[in-house]
């Protein structure tokens, strides 16, 4: 079992969740750190060699050093990149069989433990349940990603109330620039850094076609 792990959100779709948690994988690792990852459920994949893989959770994969089956990593794939309990197209979803299908991931003998959601906070896996709330299962402290764009501040704010109102401590949260021309940035990034409760664990800039190696030093983890 890990002696630590995270789990990884995002204030909406593409805010840069994954980028964050490969740079957060690589990171640990030049840091000696053996890490696990795991993406539970993925929207949008093709089939090789007859089995659907996800190109985030294969980004996770490499991140974390390669050595996890891609099984392990992503137990639940569907082909179209669409809301997951919409993409199952009738395949059952639920906190209890995706926290049965993570048990590998969950006892793996690592530092850490990067555990990746997909989209933001409350994307629905049935009709009762959400992402969310296998979170709540998992126990892990959150990491938020934000997507720094227009509309940033309110989502983040109301993401990072619906993670403390569910009980989980948001550990840290991290800025990834999807808008970069976006209108006074900086002073967008200075109000998170004052509303937001929990640490800043640094923000990426906007770098198109860079790797995830490429960030990690704009991250600082007080992690001790």
């Amino acid at each position: 079992m890990a002696n630590r792990g995270f789990f990884i959100t995002g204030t909406d779709t593409d805010a840069g969740k994954t980028l964050v948690a490969c740079a957060l994988a690589r990171k640990l690792r030049l840091e000696g750190e053996r890490v696990a990852v795991a993406k539970p459920i993925a929207a949008g994949a093709e089939r090789v060699d007859g089995e659907l893989q996800n190109d985030d959770a294969l980004a996770l994969q490499a991140a974390g050093g390669d050595w996890q089956p891609y099984q392990q990593i992503n137990p639940y794939c569907f082909t179209e990149a669409i809301a997951p309990h919409i993409a199952a197209r009738g395949e059952e979803l639920s906190v209890e069989l995706l926290s049965a299908a993570m048990g590998p991931a969950l006892t793996i003998d690592a530092d850490t433990l990067l555990v990746e959601g997909a989209g933001g906070w409350y994307v629905p896996l049935n009709e009762r349940e959400n992402l969310s709330d296998l979170a709540v299962e998992l126990g892990l402290p959150v990491i938020l990603v934000v997507g720094i764009k227009l509309g940033c501040l309110n989502h983040a704010m109301l993401s990072a109330q619906a993670i403390e109102a569910s009980g989980l401590s948001l550990a840290g949260w991290v800025g990834s620039v999807v808008q970069p021309g976006m209108p006074a940035l900086q002073e967008n990034i200075k109000t998170l850094k004052h509303r937001l409760a929990a640490p800043c664990w640094g923000v990426l800039p906007h770098l198109p076609g860079a790797d995830a190696s490429d960030f990690i030093g704009h991250l600082q983890l007080p992690l001790g």
